[in-house]
């Protein structure tokens, strides 16, 4: 929540995002030495990111200002020494506020709703009705091919007569019905009985295939088992929605501190019943069409909003087998598809590359998922995936529109934070997060072009100079730092 307190002389002004825990850390902070505080969130006010990296030379938030005087980020505050805090506390309440102040919104801007987490209504689709109808018809059940048994089937025969005696259709309208069925992702042709339908028509084929409801289709995504009755919403548009509503969640239900989340509570939230009401709606979102920009956005939002929903149902993973279970099991259900956190970062953003312990490529020749797999590795992608850095990147959302540039302020923020990149020009070492190592080939796939697409992207400062200089020097070393996988879970 924005805060623009009044004061006749100075102010602190704070620059954030919501959902960021250092930001709220900075917060509380502040509000314990009783100064008038002013919270600009650049995630809504995003036309005042330009010029806070004018003033900062930072690319994250939060970025803390006394009065004129910008002190850094979280960190920084935190480690003021007493008297340089008590000085800057006393400049914000004698002293006027300078005229070169940082900027706060125009005051329209400031008027505009920051989120709509009002119950998610929708258009009914023309087939839902059909549908379950269908489920109460008495066509469902088990059918035997071979040695196996599938449950929760139907024959295309079965449907099509079931049409035709309860809802009077001709044999082509109900034929067509079935097609339009497949193609919305209602239902699905059953994998693994050895039949090979493209479509639904009447021919032999199709009569003996059998077929699923899209729910009752065996697996363990986490917004299965109802059906998406909805008129399929913009993949753009669902994402956005998605990942806005699962920030605003995550933000209320986190500790004063910045520190931790109360999962437990978060789970028992009534506004999280509906973020899983709205998630059932990916289930027949339309992907084959999104462009490269509009892929970059939509999965990374899903990813982001996912991992939150898995660490909600299955709790946050605590050691190496648990998370590689975690990765490789928590999934949405996308356009008819199964998809798990591997199979997003791997499979679609990374354009189909084994990830960290995988044997095989996430997605194999014959796999439907392939067509929707970005054609090359995005190597920014790794600073969009849930920022875990001590500083945050001043974006909530991923929007199609300006995706590359979202994501180098991404990178950039990124390689800003201590725990990310480390410059040591004595020693002519640069130090790295892990995620470098694991992920070596998208940069290059060397030391030498590592060292040179993170110079790249690094935004101007004196660790850029630093950098520039340990590499005109020669031979640079290059280790990676330890990653921290503690959890952020209060239970």
């Amino acid at each position: 929540m924005e805060e623009f307190e009044s004061s006749p002389l100075g102010r602190v002004t704070v620059y954030s995002i919501q959902g960021c825990p250092h930001c709220v850390q900075a917060k509380a902070t502040l509000r314990q030495l009783g100064v008038p505080l002013c919270d600009v969130d650049i995630g809504v006010h995003s036309e005042l990111r330009a010029k806070l990296k004018e003033l900062t030379g930072r690319s994250t938030v939060p970025q803390i200002f006394f009065n004129g005087v910008h002190i850094g980020g979280n960190d920084d505050l935190q480690k003021l020494a007493p008297s340089e805090l008590q000085r800057l506390v006393t400049l914000v309440k004698e002293e006027p506020l300078p005229a070169d102040a940082p900027p706060l919104p125009e005051k329209s801007s400031q008027d505009e709703p920051v989120e709509n987490d009002e119950e998610f209504k929708c258009e009914r689709d023309e087939l839902a009705d059909l549908v379950e109808d269908l489920k109460h018809g008495g066509v469902i059940g088990s059918h035997r091919r071979g040695l196996t048994l599938y449950k929760k089937s139907f024959s295309g025969a079965q449907l099509v007569d079931w049409l035709q005696k309860e809802k009077g259709m001709a044999t082509a309208e109900a034929c067509n019905t079935g097609q339009a069925l497949l193609q919305k992702k209602y239902m699905v042709s059953v994998r693994g009985c050895g039949q090979k339908v493209g479509g639904f028509g009447e021919g032999k084929d199709t009569m003996d295939s059998l077929f699923r409801l899209l729910e009752d289709d065996p697996h363990s995504a986490l917004n299965s088992g109802q059906t998406a009755a909805c008129s399929p919403i913009r993949a753009s548009e669902l994402s956005l929605l998605l990942r806005e509503m699962i920030l605003k969640l995550f933000s209320e239900h986190l500790s004063a501190d910045g520190k931790s989340v109360d999962y437990k509570g978060m789970s028992a939230d009534p506004v999280f019943e509906r973020y899983c009401e709205l998630a059932i709606q990916l289930q027949r979102v339309e992907l084959l069409s999104l462009s490269r920009e509009e892929k970059l956005a939509f999965f990374i939002n899903i990813y982001n909003a996912l991992v939150i929903h898995g660490y909600l149902r299955l709790g946050a993973p605590t050691n190496m087998w648990q998370r590689y279970r975690f990765f490789n099991y928590v999934s949405y259900l996308i356009g008819g598809e199964v998809f798990t956190l591997q199979d997003i970062e791997n499979g679609v953003l990374r354009g189909n590359r084994k990830g960290v312990a995988q044997l095989l490529r996430p997605f194999s020749k014959t796999d439907p998922r392939l067509q929707v797999a970005l054609p090359d590795a995005e190597p920014l992608i790794h600073f969009a995936l849930n920022c875990g850095a001590k500083g945050c990147p001043p974006i909530k959302t991923y929007t199609p529109q300006d995706i590359d540039s979202q994501l180098r302020t991404a990178a950039e923020a990124f390689l800003e934070n201590d725990d990310a990149c480390v410059v040591d020009s004595g020693k002519g070492e640069v130090r790295l997060s892990q995620i470098f190592k694991w992920y070596k080939a998208d940069f290059g796939g060397t030391d030498e072009n590592l060292l040179k697409w993170v110079l790249d992207h690094m935004s101007d400062s004196p660790k850029k100079t630093s950098l520039q200089g340990i590499l005109s020097a020669g031979k640079t070393k290059v280790s990676f730092l330890p990653y921290d996988w503690s959890s952020n879970s209060s239970h």
